[in-house]
């Protein structure tokens, strides 16, 4: 480099310290190439804009119809319960302490004439329910009816003019839109929480009716009943349960559809219960290895796993291992699609079950009879033989068994291990067929399993309800 450039370059260094200094950066940054702005101003229009939602607004249209829901109620004796599990939030997961108590959840005002809509789990068994509204006014409310299916209670108030919250459709919401709950947690009434949507169509353990949306809003002790807003402030759900392991927020909240809740309200405001329509079959989802184990070229439908003598569905011929497919035309997905529109028709009504049976397609017409409670439960009690493919000790069913369950044939599972075990088969489980071929004695179990190849579809029950378990042997 030759000492006249050097000379230059210093000496241009120096002009442009001299006016960063003199006008400053936002004034040297005007001085510099339009080419290099422009390509700049592009970039930083060209990023990704965030744009967060603002909830002020969706809090002032909604909080007057949210309502303090306050009752007073014997406590039931508390008993042990595995964690963790679906829990109204608040709720210690081993169950209540005996006693005399009080509680406090949410709702919102569903008529101007003071409807109120809640959790059945606020209100069932309350000797005293106080309901106080976002303006301070309380109110005495009558409980009208409950839903303990679904987890819906309505409340009634001696009120006219109340606020009405706005109803949405929940079809309408898609995974990772954003919502709001609106609650009282640990007795803070009014509180926003804010989250998305992570889920939707959850079959939750021991529920069969409601496809619930899984969010990730905060919902605490205090908050059950409430309404699950989107961001036009409609309702979309009613926060109903948790999961956790000590009763309070983890990161997983279900609410009920707010389509599946109004039917439900209407059902109770109407007659004070819900009549459901029943077949008398016990269901379950089709996995990817019962599908594979029934020769189906997709995991979708509900797979029968019993029938009850003298229901619709016996004197129809639905037999254990059909797969319900369509009701009334409507497709079946998956177990808790059948449940819901069986569920949803009146007893009397006829329905259109279509199925699969060994792959052929068929349609049954019967009359719905009306849902009663809840089954009953099974028992146990010395071993005969072990599969040792499939990895069970089994027994045969005493007599008293066998007259407790209505049947002869069945082996009853003492012990476990091996591709049982890993298919979740346990002691106390009564086998009653391999491949929908049933199983008599520990002779026949070890036959069957024999000639089942590499995986198997077997029919257990479990305290009195039945299911299909898939089995790979290797």
């Amino acid at each position: 480099m030759t000492t006249n450039s050097m000379y230059w370059r210093g000496a241009l260094a120096g002009i442009a310290l001299a006016l960063a200094g003199a006008y400053g950066i936002t004034e040297w940054n005007a001085v510099r190439p339009a080419h290099a702005a422009a390509t700049e101003a592009a970039a930083a229009q060209a990023a990704p804009q965030v744009m967060m939602p603002d909830f002020s607004q969706l809090a002032e249209k909604v909080d007057p119809t949210v309502v303090l829901v306050e009752t007073k109620r014997e406590i039931a004796a508390r008993d042990d319960m595995p964690v963790p599990m679906p829990v109204p939030p608040g709720t210690d997961p081993r169950g209540p302490e005996r006693g005399e108590g009080q509680a406090a959840g949410s709702g919102f005002i569903v008529s101007s004439d003071g409807y109120v809509l809640t959790n059945a789990h606020v209100v069932a068994g309350a000797t005293e329910v106080n309901v106080t509204l976002d303006d301070g006014r309380e109110f005495k409310g009558k409980v009208v009816g409950i839903d303990k299916r679904t987890d819906v209670g309505l409340l009634k108030l001696d009120a006219k003019d109340l606020p009405v919250a706005k109803i949405g459709d929940p079809q309408k919401s898609k995974v990772g839109s954003w919502v709001a709950a609106i609650g009282a947690p640990f007795g803070l009434d009014h509180t926003l929480t804010a989250g998305i949507i992570s889920a939707k169509s959850r079959t939750l353990p021991g529920d069969s009716f409601v496809p619930f949306i899984q969010t990730d809003v905060a919902v605490n002790p205090g908050n059950s009943g409430g309404p699950l807003l989107n961001l036009n402030g409609e309702v979309i759900g009613i926060n109903s349960q948790i999961f956790s392991r000590t009763g309070g927020y983890m990161g997983l909240s279900f609410a009920i559809p707010i389509d599946v809740a109004m039917k439900v309200k209407d059902e109770l405001q109407t007659h004070g219960m819900v009549k459901r329509g029943r077949i008398g079959v016990a269901i379950q989802d089709v996995s990817k290895e019962l599908a594979s184990a029934f020769n189906m070229p997709r995991p979708e439908g509900a797979l029968v796993s019993s029938v009850e003598k003298g229901t619709p569905a016996a004197n129809a011929g639905i037999v254990a291992g059909d797969v319900i497919v369509a009701v009334d035309g409507k497709p079946i997905t998956k177990a808790v699609d059948a449940s819901r529109l069986i569920g949803a028709m009146k007893p009397g009504q006829t329905a259109k079950i279509a199925l699969l049976r060994e792959g052929q397609s068929k349609e049954l017409s019967m009359v719905l009879a009306e849902t009663p409670g809840d089954q009953l439960v099974a028992a146990a009690a010395a071993p005969e033989s072990a599969p040792p493919k499939l990895g069970v000790m089994v027994r045969a069913l005493t007599p008293e068994e066998q007259q407790r369950m209505g049947q002869e044939s069945g082996v009853v599972v003492e012990q476990v291990a091996g591709a049982a075990a890993r298919a979740g088969i346990a002691k106390g489980d009564i086998i009653l067929a391999i491949n929908n071929k049933p199983v008599t004695n520990a002779n026949d179990l070890k036959r069957l399993v024999d000639s089942a190849g590499e995986r198997a579809a077997i029919l257990i029950e479990r305290d009195g309800a039945r299911r299909y378990v898939a089995v790979k042997f290797s």
